[in-house]
């Protein structure tokens, strides 16, 4: 009798569509902004189950402050796609802080669906987690604004130490917790005109985790609003150019699901306990016919398993004596490694394989498994093999397929 593994219908052996999760920034046209992200397996890491930002990041945390952005999960992106101008000056000693500088950000968690092409959804969470840009101003007008300019963030905003600049322009940029209300400078001097010239943010996200997604793309939106009393909300006298930005996302979920066999271990013998010989000295019938074999099985991804049968009795594989025209039931079960559990959270050990999948419709591993081992158990119970014994030599044998398949 011969055990073969096979992959299943979506390729069990290798899975290469991965999960893209971070950020691979590409403007595509004015206001939008591509977000890319994968997810792929790394046996050096088992244990860190994350996307990956392949977005292309620009601005400060690259340039300035990558250890303290990731240190705090963020990400930045700089753009000339969106700026804002003022539609009038701005005065010292306004009553109404929206006529100065201000910015009020979607600083709160939003919640979006990605939907993978085979229309699996998910569920993606984004903020803006910073915000700063480059305006230019009139001739000594950078210093216009106080307590202590745009060099020290005002509260609730977090300053970052970053100015660059001249007396006609200034880069900066502040960092906004989460739940942040407006942040505002005082104009202690007055601009007749300033222009925010490009626009800056970072951003936070927080993905599904790719062990619970399938194999595939996954592609989803979010659009803000831009301009007074919007998500991006800078006052009432700097005007953007565009009044929306989407976001457009591209996860890519790569798993792996690969069985390896030793060399040899595609063909199985089944034996009595100690083998033919201890039974036939001890002139006894074996109480059951036996063989476990190993694999090794690396997995990051959801599965079932199943038999496929060239000779098959009800729910169970067969083999058979075409001589005598005889065939018996055989059992098997498979013990997974650890790290592996059912739907209902069980380790899996003895599991019965059936022809129709029932009990095994759902494994999840909790981590990367990489080349962990795992058992086929293949057995022939004390009746069957009594009716095998009965009568002149027989030779049974039989074809076994047993199907790991990710599509679930």
């Amino acid at each position: 009798m011969y055990r073969k593994t096979r992959a299943a219908k979506n390729r069990i052996t290798t899975f290469g569509a991965g999960i893209v999760l971070w950020f691979g920034a590409q403007v595509v046209s004015a206001a939008t902004q591509e977000i890319t992200a994968v997810f792929r397996p790394d046996p050096a890491n088992p244990t860190v189950n994350r996307f990956v930002n392949t977005t292309l990041e620009s601005g400060i945390c690259p340039g300035h402050i990558p250890e303290r952005c990731k240190e705090l999960g963020i990400l930045s992106i700089r753009t000339w796609d969106l700026n804002f101008r003022s539609n009038a000056p701005m005065l010292v000693g306004a009553e109404n802080p929206r006529r100065g500088v201000m910015f009020k950000l979607p600083s709160d968690w939003r919640r979006f669906e990605v939907v993978s092409d085979r229309g699996e959804r998910e569920t993606v969470e984004m903020r803006i987690a910073g915000i700063g840009n480059r305006f230019d101003t009139h001739s000594g007008g950078t210093r216009s604004w106080g307590p202590r300019d745009f060099t020290y963030a005002p509260a609730p905003c977090q300053s970052t130490g970053y100015t660059v600049g001249t007396n006609t322009y200034r880069l900066w940029f502040w960092l906004v917790p989460e739940g942040a209300g407006a942040c505002i400078l005082n104009t202690i001097s007055e601009v007749p005109a300033i222009a925010y010239v490009n626009f800056e943010y970072a951003y936070e996200l927080r993905t599904p985790n790719p062990l619970g997604m399938s194999t595939g793309h996954y592609t989803g939106s979010i659009t803000y609003t831009v301009g007074p009393n919007q998500d991006f909300d800078f006052g009432d006298i700097m005007i953007p150019n565009d009044s929306t930005l989407t976001f457009n996302f591209n996860l890519d979920v790569q798993h792996t699901l690969k069985v390896e066999v030793p060399p040899g271990g595609n063909h199985i013998e089944l034996l009595p306990q100690g083998g033919w010989q201890a039974w036939l000295q001890r002139n006894r019938r074996p109480e059951r016919l036996f063989r476990d074999q190993t694999f090794n099985l690396s997995a990051s991804s959801r599965f079932k398993m199943q038999l496929e049968c060239q000779y098959s009795g009800g729910n169970e594989c067969s083999v058979y004596d075409p001589v005598a025209g005889h065939a018996v039931p055989m059992n098997i079960f498979v013990s997974l490694p650890g790290g592996i559990t059912d739907a209902s959270g069980q380790s899996v050990n003895r599991r019965a394989l059936l022809r129709d999948g029932s009990g095994t419709e759902l494994f999840m591993p909790g981590h990367y498994v990489d080349r962990r081992p795992g058992t086929l158990h293949f057995e022939i119970g004390r009746e069957q093999v009594e009716e095998m014994l009965t009568g002149p030599g027989k030779t049974y044998r039989g074809n076994v397929t047993v199907v790991w398949d990710s599509e679930v």
